[in-house]
């Protein structure tokens, strides 16, 4: 069902994904319509299609159909001033989205370790009017090893990760606030693929673990591994 949402404009994807029951919330849609897909994508042509797409330096941007299945799991932590962690945040994308839901009171960190996708992501983030968030601080693009998570930034109420964990990645849920949810995807440990985790914290600090569906997604792997030249410069 997914392929058949794209469409020719940012209101019209998100309208097919709302009418195909691929976003389930109101809130989940506004936030996804304020955030222009063409802005992330080097491809304009294809920014609408329900696809993923290079963005160069080995890393993509996911479906807009994952995106939505990420940000209505998460939904119930994304409230004004959450604070947000996005491992591998790529183009930026998930970042705005998040953005829009956790408000300007909120604080939405995102981390990747090729310097060169941070610097676009900025760029991004200013072409999408997300410049002044970045300069108060609400959002907060950095370089570094998403996989230990961005502990100045947290406790987060909710964590995506954007990429495939070799592991469940016990620093990050270590870096969720009780209250919190990740959603991550993590490789099956008898080679059998991927699939995304629901990872809860409680009140209490006791964590709950729960498989929800297969996935294909890029490795969460060291910089070097990704792109030999992914530290070659300084952002």
């Amino acid at each position: 069902m997914a392929w058949l949402c794209s469409a020719s404009s940012n209101e019209e994807l998100i309208n097919n994904l709302r009418r195909s029951s691929l976003i389930g919330s109101d809130k989940v849609a506004d936030a996804m319509k304020k955030v222009d897909r063409a802005n992330y994508v080097p491809n304009k042509a294809e920014a609408y299609e329900d696809s993923p797409q290079s963005i160069g330096y080995g890393a993509t941007i996911s479906a807009p159909h994952m995106h939505a299945h990420a940000t209505e799991n998460l939904l119930p932590f994304l409230g004004p001033g959450s604070h947000v962690l996005d491992v591998g945040s790529g183009s930026g994308y998930s970042c705005a989205v998040f953005h829009h839901l956790v408000g300007p009171t909120g604080k939405v960190v995102g981390i990747d370790h090729i310097p060169e996708l941070v610097a676009d992501s900025r760029r991004n983030l200013e072409r999408d009017g997300l410049g002044g968030a970045m300069k108060e601080g609400s959002v907060e693009m950095v370089v570094g090893d998403g996989r230990q998570g961005y502990a100045p930034g947290g406790p987060y109420q909710a964590i995506h990760v954007g990429a495939a964990a070799p592991t469940m990645p016990q620093p990050l849920i270590d870096q969720l606030a009780s209250p919190g949810r990740m959603f991550v995807p993590v490789e099956d440990a008898r080679g059998l693929g991927q699939a995304i985790w629901q990872v809860d914290k409680d009140e209490k600090g006791e964590v709950h673990k729960k498989e929800l569906f297969g996935v294909r997604y890029v490795p969460l792997t060291e910089a070097d591994k990704q792109w030999p030249s992914g530290k070659s410069m300084k952002v």
